[in-house]
């Protein structure tokens, strides 16, 4: 049973590694994927240490409380395992797989409203405040008419990622 606590120990010591190491341990194990992404993140640390922590304390468990050997230990531990590895790598893909906080784009303020921070006179440039994602962002702005500080502005066309075109809103 002592062999069974300590498999689970050093499964509880592995994962806490590679949480406080933050992946530097994770690169021993790019060599062993040999069947070039057939593996993909099968052997990852989380993995790895799910199967071990699970097998050896479910291991601990049937030898203690139902006085079976280690044969029937390892029966039970070795399923139990591949069944926390699995849910392991299941919740790793689906955390680097989210797409729902996907970064805003230069394209997304078109046509987001603001206020004119600095005038814009006809032949050059001033300065815009809009809202991208709900952040304040300062912009370099030019309109084809001159536009007083204050006034409120849509933005008609991104020209570079610091400057926007705008036309002053009618109402």
């Amino acid at each position: 049973m002592a062999w069974f606590l300590g498999l689970g120990i050093a499964g509880v010591v592995l994962l806490t590694l590679s949480l406080v190491l933050n992946g530097v341990i994770e690169g021993f194990l790019d060599g062993v994927d040999a069947l070039d992404g057939v593996l993909d993140g099968l052997l990852s640390l989380p993995v790895v240490a799910g199967f071990v922590s699970m097998l050896g304390f479910s291991g601990a468990i049937v030898m203690g409380t139902t006085g079976l050997g280690a044969v029937a230990a390892v029966a039970v531990g070795v399923p139990a395992g591949v069944a926390t590895g699995g849910l392991a790598h299941r919740l790793g893909r689906a955390l680097t797989h989210d797409r729902s906080g996907a970064a805003p784009r230069g394209d997304d303020l078109v046509g987001a409203p603001g206020s004119v921070v600095t005038a814009i006179p006809a032949d050059g440039y001033g300065e815009v405040l809009v809202r991208l994602a709900g952040q304040p962002v300062k912009l370099a702005a030019k309109s084809p008419a001159a536009v007083g500080r204050g006034a409120e502005v849509w933005v008609e066309q991104v020209l570079s990622p610091t400057a926007v075109s705008v036309r002053p809103v009618e109402r």
